[in-house]
């Protein structure tokens, strides 16, 4: 049997590419990935290309932002935080926005999970070349997220932490005497957000769900969206060949969020319809409930028909801080009274000054046979 010497793998390298192996936009170079979006094999360079066009046609359509505008980029170290300072930076410089970008971080006070990733949102600064604010829920509330944890326990802790970083953002932003925030929620955000009010029956936020833009009239602070109609995977796979620096790791306490039921739901109908993510979005966008009747209350003399027939006017005030609320006091500062009673019976119960028979009895009480 005649012996043959293995082929040369500098000739396996050169051999040509086969035409189903070529992207299929510019048809000259080889297809390396396929976008979650719509299944079309494409190459870096285009993926590239078409990723940043898009969410550039989505701020022109929109009419994002307008020259001479100072925009804060919400910055957690996350993969949709730096992938939208390094597109922001980029399309600014591009396409001649105007725009005046800072970063503005939020230190939740989470141990081994915030801390590391404001480091790395400290490396982004230094790499894009932007200023970065950082503001802290224990300058604000003098909470942090652990301390809250332990108090209310894990179960709520998507809850305070939520209301604490939205009021957060807008208290950094008026801080920096700055008006327009923008975020980077993703598709799988918006279309998850539209199935959890669906879940919970919360019709009053369904139609605002995917809106691009929120803002109140009696708010200064405008928020938005550029990532509205980037697929979240699209994004992890532009920050990996774009070889980005950022936090990759899950919160502490997202595991228990009810967001993750809705995740998961997005995650199967994902891999039986690609497109279902779009879909939900557009069935959002494409909502309008129907107007509830009202009984209108008979107006005493003086009084306001908006303020007593709809119960409040679109830009109230909190009593408390002076923050956009709804109603006479905020969210925060509800969630901050039932933290600060809990505060007082922890102190009370780690309370080192109790020692010897009184601290026995006192584990005594608590104990159930």
């Amino acid at each position: 049997m005649s012996w043959k010497p293995p082929s040369d793998p500098v000739n396996t390298k050169n051999k040509p590419i086969k035409v189903s192996q070529l992207c299929e936009l510019c048809h000259c170079r080889k297809a390396i990935l396929k976008r979650p979006k719509n299944l079309q094999k494409i190459c870096k360079e285009c993926f590239f290309h078409v990723f940043e066009t898009e969410i550039h046609n989505t701020i022109v359509t929109n009419n994002l932002f307008y020259p001479g505008e100072r925009v804060a980029v919400g910055a957690s170290g996350g993969k949709d935080s730096t992938v939208l300072a390094h597109i922001m930076k980029l399309l600014n410089e591009r396409y001649n926005y105007g725009i005046d970008i800072t970063l503005l971080s939020v230190d939740e006070g989470i141990v081994g999970y915030r801390d590391d990733s404001l480091a790395t949102v400290k490396r982004n600064q230094k790499q894009y070349g932007l200023p970065l604010e950082i503001v802290s829920f224990k300058e604000l509330y003098n909470w942090t997220m652990d301390e809250i944890v332990a108090t209310a326990g894990i179960r709520n802790s998507c809850t305070y932490c939520g209301v604490f970083r939205r009021q957060s953002l807008d208290r950094g932003a008026q801080k920096l005497k700055i008006h327009h925030v923008i975020t980077g929620h993703n598709a799988d955000d918006m279309a998850e957000t539209v199935l959890m009010n669906i879940l919970r029956g919360d019709v009053a936020r369904l139609e605002k769900s995917t809106a691009i833009i929120t803002q109140s009239s009696g708010s200064p602070i405008k928020r938005s969206k550029p990532f509205k109609y980037s697929y979240q995977k699209e994004i992890v796979l532009y920050a990996h060949y774009k070889k980005l620096d950022y936090f990759s790791t899950e919160c502490t306490y997202a595991p228990e969020a009810f967001r993750g039921t809705a995740r998961e739901l997005m995650k199967n109908l994902e891999a039986v319809r690609p497109s279902c993510i779009i879909d939900i979005i557009h069935s959002g966008e494409n909502l309008v409930l129907k107007e509830k009747e009202q009984r209108f209350k008979k107006l005493g003399p003086g009084e306001d028909p908006l303020t007593v027939n709809s119960g409040f006017i679109d830009g109230n005030r909190c009593e408390r801080c002076n923050y956009l609320s709804s109603n006479k006091i905020c969210k925060a500062c509800m969630l901050l009274e039932g933290l600060e009673k809990n505060r007082a019976a922890i102190t009370l119960e780690k309370d080192s000054s109790v020692d010897g028979a009184a601290r026995v009895m006192r584990t005594l009480e608590h104990l159930s046979f």
